[in-house]
């Protein structure tokens, strides 16, 4: 019996979907997950033989997906699966073939840190890997400044926000290479969300 689009997908970020359509994630990478929640991602990855690693800072997320990787029938062990910080991502360098970073990173508390988060998950991916994030940001919209890059979104949230310029100038600094154009999303006049994809150069 076909699985349903809901069942062989999940909740997927439509633009994690896009890279997976596109060929840029497909069977048999060594994918990780930095930040990886409940896991919405990873279902069709799990499903599609991706070697899979994920890290949050929530013990119960990260149980679920270890769970969920078990009920898939994946054989991969507990261990791919880390309570942990992403500025001290436990794992070697150039380790994976894709970082997803998906809704993490405006959650920094200062550049330093949103810089120490990057350059750990640029650490562990291999040369010519692909590193995915989308994070808000400030383009499109304007928003209430706090401090630094610390901003105030629509529903009140306090978050560290990005903008092109930025974003442009970290790419060229990481000798980095555009996978696309930047995208952004402008959610209900709430927040931007950005979409912000690298690969690194062999």
């Amino acid at each position: 019996m076909s699985l349903s689009v809901q069942e062989q997908f999940g909740q997927i970020d439509i633009y994690v979907f896009d890279q997976i359509l596109r060929g840029n994630i497909a069977p048999g990478m060594r994918v990780l997950d930095a930040g990886c929640g409940y896991g919405r991602n990873l279902v069709h990855l799990l499903r599609e033989g991706c070697e899979i690693f994920a890290l949050d800072a929530n013990r119960e997320a990260v149980n679920r997906v270890s769970s969920l990787s078990a009920s898939l029938g994946t054989g991969l062990p507990a261990e791919n699966f880390r309570v942990g910080a992403i500025e001290q991502i436990p794992f070697p360098d150039s380790f994976t073939d894709v970082v997803i970073c998906n809704s993490v990173l405006h959650f920094a508390r200062d550049e330093d840190h949103f810089n120490t988060m990057l350059s750990e998950m640029w650490r562990v991916l291999r040369p010519g890997g692909m590193l995915f994030c989308r994070l808000g940001s400030r383009i499109g919209m304007d928003f209430e400044w706090v401090s630094g890059h610390r901003y105030i979104t629509g529903d009140g949230s306090e978050w560290f926000l990005v903008d092109e310029k930025m974003l442009m100038e970290l790419t060229e600094e990481m000798n980095a290479v555009l996978v696309d154009p930047l995208k952004t999303t402008i959610v209900q006049n709430h927040r931007c969300m950005t979409t912000w994809v690298l690969r690194k150069r062999p």
